[in-house]
C-alpha cells in the first residue's frame, strides 16, 4: 500500500475505535457462502484482539471516488456524514475473525447475498490490493472495554445457547474459540448451503454444534425450531414463571439488547443458563419472545442483536 502521500494520525487514547486505511491482501473462498478477506494495513498492527464476537465497520469504495481522501483521525464520523451523498462510502458492521499483529493484518468473513447493495456486490467483484476503509477497536485506547463486543455472560454460567444465521455465523466461530474448555451448551447456525459449515470454527468438546440448512426457504425456517429444540434440552423442564416484553418494532427500530451495566458489565454473576442471538430481526425477535416469555429464561441472560432487517440497508 503506498502511504507516501499521506501521514498517518496521531491516535487519541481516549478514542475506543479509530478509522484506518486497509488494503485486501488475500481472498479465500471459504464455502459457498463465505469469502475471507485478509486486511492489511500501516495501522492494523494496532488493531486490538478482543475476539469473540467483536464488531468493526467497513466503509465501502463509491465508484468515482478516492476512499483514501476520507478523513482517517478519530472524530472521522461527523466528516463522513457531511459528504455528499454521490460520494459518501457506505458503510456496514461485521465481526474480526482472526488478528494478526506482527504481520499488521486481520481477517473478516463477508457473506455473499448476490448484487443486492453494495456490501456484498463488493465482496463479489474484490480483488487483491483493493482500499477500504475500517474503523477497528485499537490498542492505543486507555479504557477497559472497547465495546463492539456482546458476549458478555455472567462469570459463572451452567449451559449456554448461542444461535444465529448466516450472518452470525463469524461472531458465533469467535466466541466458540473462545469458550473456556468446561462450556457445555448447544450452538444453532442456520445457513443456505450445506458447505457453510465450513466456515465455523471448532467449539469446545462440551459445546455441540448443529448446523440447520434452509436451501432457499425464508431465513429463520429452521433456525426457529431448532432453536426451540435446543433450548427445551438445556432448560429444566416448563416454567411456571414467565415476563412480558414490550413489543418492538423491526421496521422502524433497532432489536438490540445486550444485558450488561454501563461498564459493559454482565448484569447477573451467575445464572444456570445463558442465550446469545444474533441474525434477521424478524427470528431473532420471536426466539427472544421464546426463551423470556414463554420458557421464563431471566431477561438478564439474555442478549440478541437483530443484524439486520429483510429490505432494509443496515450499517
Amino acid at each position: 500500500m503506498n502511504t507516501q502521500t499521506r501521514t498517518l494520525p496521531k491516535r487519541s487514547p481516549d478514542v475506543a475505535f479509530v478509522p484506518m486505511l486497509a488494503e485486501v491482501a488475500r481472498i479465500e473462498v471459504v464455502s459457498p457462502t463465505f469469502r475471507r478477506f485478509t486486511l492489511t494495513g500501516p495501522e492494523l498492527h494496532t488493531v486490538a484482539d478482543n475476539r469473540f464476537d467483536q464488531r468493526f465497520k467497513i466503509l465501502f469504495p463509491v465508484p468515482g471516488a478516492d476512499i483514501a481522501e476520507l478523513p482517517l483521525e478519530d472524530d472521522w464520523y461527523g466528516a463522513w456524514r457531511d459528504l455528499d451523498n454521490a460520494v459518501r462510502p457506505p458503510m456496514r458492521t461485521y465481526t474480526v475473525r482472526e488478528v494478526r499483529p506482527e504481520a499488521s493484518e486481520f481477517d473478516v468473513d463477508i457473506a455473499l447475498h448476490g448484487r443486492i447493495g453494495p456490501a456484498s456486490t463488493w465482496a463479489l467483484d474484490a480483488r487483491v490490493g483493493d482500499r477500504i476503509v475500517v474503523c477497528v477497536p485499537h490498542t492505543g485506547y486507555a479504557g477497559d472495554f472497547h465495546g463492539g463486543v456482546d458476549w458478555r455472560p455472567p462469570a459463572e454460567v451452567d449451559r449456554v445457547l448461542i444461535a444465529g444465521d448466516e450472518t452470525a455465523l463469524p461472531a458465533v466461530s469467535g466466541i466458540l474459540e473462545r469458550l473456556t474448555d468446561d462450556a457445555r451448551g448447544i450452538a444453532v447456525v442456520e445457513v443456505p448451503d450445506a458447505r457453510d459449515a465450513a466456515a465455523l470454527a471448532l467449539p469446545p468438546r462440551g459445546v455441540e454444534v448443529r448446523v440447520v440448512v434452509r436451501g432457499d426457504a425464508a431465513v429463520g425456517t429452521e433456525l426457529i425450531p431448532s432453536v426451540h429444540a435446543a433450548a427445551a434440552e438445556l432448560l429444566d423442564g416448563p416454567s411456571t414463571t414467565t415476563a412480558e416484553l414490550e413489543d418492538v418494532d423491526i421496521d422502524a427500530g433497532l432489536l438490540w439488547e445486550v444485558p450488561t451495566d454501563a461498564q459493559g458489565d454482565p448484569l447477573l454473576t451467575r445464572a444456570p443458563f445463558y442465550a446469545w442471538l444474533a441474525g434477521e430481526a424478524q427470528p431473532i425477535k420471536e426466539l427472544r419472545r421464546h426463551l423470556v416469555s414463554e420458557r421464563g429464561v431471566d431477561r438478564k441472560a439474555v442478549a440478541f442483536m437483530g443484524y439486520w432487517r429483510r429490505g432494509r440497508a443496515e450499517m
